[in-house]
């Protein structure tokens, strides 16, 4: 197995950096603190290839692989978490399950636009009462002739109020039936798609999150993504996919935090030598490094399998969950490592420190990704 990255590799993550800097770090406190989602930030990372990593050339897309991805994500999510989900979502969500499940024409309609960043994507799957529990979603797609008709609502969608194209799961089958569940694009401006409410988060405050509403919106069934239903088994393969964006954002985090806490330890000084030079300080700097590089190789490996197109649902999960939680722990111990100043807005830890936990919670818990791992290891 080669661990380095390859010649071309190394200038996509070069690139991903110099936007970070360029147009994402001198803007971070002021956007997180307004909860400004940066709409025109986007149509610069669309115009970088940013927007559409995976997807092929002929579609607008930069046609790269995995490994590419979890660069990207990653140099994006070192400088502002938020940005680095929000570039995860459009790209593994919403894009990617048109990209992979669409039929041509679908493929043609939709994928230059998103690629491009004129349109922002969403992809609408969770609901208030139905979380990890998927299945027993309440939203309806009724057939009427043509349509289908969409009752209900979906919440915690990342561009729920921005986003130009949604892809929404819907009941079409009975409640709780694995097969009884369709995928639709849904395009803003469609009668009877509307936005709710807009949360108020405690972290990745830049990326926005919203509810969307469906009252009898009428949709074509040429805006279904392959047969009725198999929108949830579709989800299934993009949340695999998913769970290594969710793996690149929080090694991005862990790496930013782990990288301002080594800055700072050989520049604060106390008892007259820097604090590095502390063994309390300088194992917390080793047990960082140490779990890092572990997120990274096991994020690594699932890309090498999603690559090659081989089934990834158990390395997939455990790398989402291995690097999420090692994120919140370097994170904490970022700002245990600051001290007071790690308390404080002036220090990046104190952001990575809250954007971090939502590195376990979306796109499947930890506990949701620990019962994936033990029945495909107890099969």
């Amino acid at each position: 197995m080669n661990f380095n990255y390859s010649e071309e590799q190394l200038l996509i993550a070069a690139s991903a950096k110099d936007f970070a800097e360029q147009y994402i770090r001198p803007n971070i406190m002021e956007w997180d603190e307004a909860q400004t989602f940066p709409v025109e930030l986007f149509k610069k990372a669309g115009q970088m290839g940013f927007m559409g990593i995976f997807v092929n050339e002929k579609y607008g897309g930069s046609g790269l692989g995995y490994h590419e991805y979890i660069a990207i994500i990653e140099e994006i999510s070192k400088v502002d978490p938020s940005i680095g989900l929000s570039v995860a979502a459009h790209n593994s969500l919403c894009t990617g399950h048109i990209y992979y499940f669409g039929n041509e024409a679908q493929k043609q309609k939709w994928l230059p636009k998103l690629t491009s960043a004129e349109w922002i994507g969403a992809w609408g799957l969770t609901e208030h009462n139905t979380g990890s529990d998927a299945g027993g979603m309440n939203t309806t797609a009724v057939k009427d002739g043509d349509y289908y008709v969409l009752n209900g609502a979906k919440n915690f969608i990342t561009h729920g109020k921005s986003g130009d194209v949604a892809v929404v799961i819907a009941r079409t089958g009975n409640k709780g039936d694995s097969r009884g569940m369709s995928a639709f694009v849904i395009e803003k401006g469609t009668p009877g798609f509307t936005s709710g409410k807009k949360e108020d988060k405690l972290g990745m405050r830049a990326s926005e999150t919203a509810e969307l509403v469906f009252d009898n919106c009428r949709v074509h069934k040429d805006n279904m993504l392959g047969e009725e239903g198999e929108g949830f088994v579709q989800s299934l393969k993009v949340l695999d996919g998913g769970r290594i964006s969710i793996g690149a954002l929080s090694l991005g985090i862990a790496k930013g935090a782990y990288e301002a806490s080594l800055k700072y330890s050989k520049e604060r000084h106390q008892f007259g030598k820097p604090i590095s030079s502390f063994q309390g300080i300088s194992f917390k700097l080793a047990d960082m490094a140490t779990e890092i590089e572990a997120s990274e190789l096991l994020l690594h490996k699932a890309a090498s399998k999603k690559n090659a197109g081989e089934r990834m649902t158990t390395i997939g999960a455990m790398s989402k969950m291995y690097a999420s939680e090692v994120c919140v722990k370097v994170a904490n111990d970022a700002v245990q490592i600051h001290g007071g100043y790690g308390y404080t807005k002036e220090f990046p830890v104190e952001k990575f420190y809250r954007d971090s936990k939502l590195c376990t919670i979306g796109e499947g818990t930890t506990e949701i990704q620990k019962l994936v791992i033990a029945r495909n290891i107890l099969k």
